[in-house]
């Protein structure tokens, strides 16, 4: 065979293994997808309502706004509620540390790692409530915005 003849045949070869590489490395066939942003898992309930105009909020309520969570640090006893009351426009999602495992607060069971894990962006004037049975010092952000973060201290 030529010299050429050769060379064609291997850039042929060369070109048809690189079209058929990047046509299934661009499909998603058997991929396991993540659920929308806007779904909400099943087992999850539904939040309560944040305190009604003019009634007074909890002790443990924190409020999360553009610039962060506030009060940034919170001390609670085992066993109390704390509430994550959304006052910005913008979502936020908050979640046990470290992003984006979430898995610092040891109680599992939420979406991604830890069950203190709002499993969704909050919406204005939405709100998350959970449940600290665990005494230590709990690290938290904001999923959607990670440099956003606050600690509740549970004795």
């Amino acid at each position: 065979m030529k010299k050429g003849t050769i060379m064609l045949i291997l850039f042929a070869i060369a070109a048809a293994v690189l079209i058929s590489g990047c046509s299934q490395y661009g499909t998603n066939e058997g991929a396991k997808q993540a659920p929308a942003a806007t779904e909400s898992p099943a087992a999850l309930p539904p939040p309560p309502p944040p305190p009604a105009a003019g009634q007074a909020a909890s002790a443990n309520t924190i409020e999360i706004t553009a610039s962060g969570f506030s009060p940034n640090t919170l001390t609670a006893k085992s066993g109390d509620t704390v509430m994550f009351v959304n006052k910005d426009t913008a979502q936020h999602w908050p979640a046990s540390a470290v992003h984006p495992t979430h898995v610092v607060y040891p109680e599992p069971g939420g979406c991604i790692g830890s069950k203190f894990d709002a499993c969704k962006g909050l919406a204005q004037g939405e709100s998350f409530t959970f449940v600290f049975n665990e005494k230590g010092s709990w690290k938290y952000h904001d999923h959607l915005n990670p440099s956003l973060w606050g600690t509740i201290v549970v004795n």
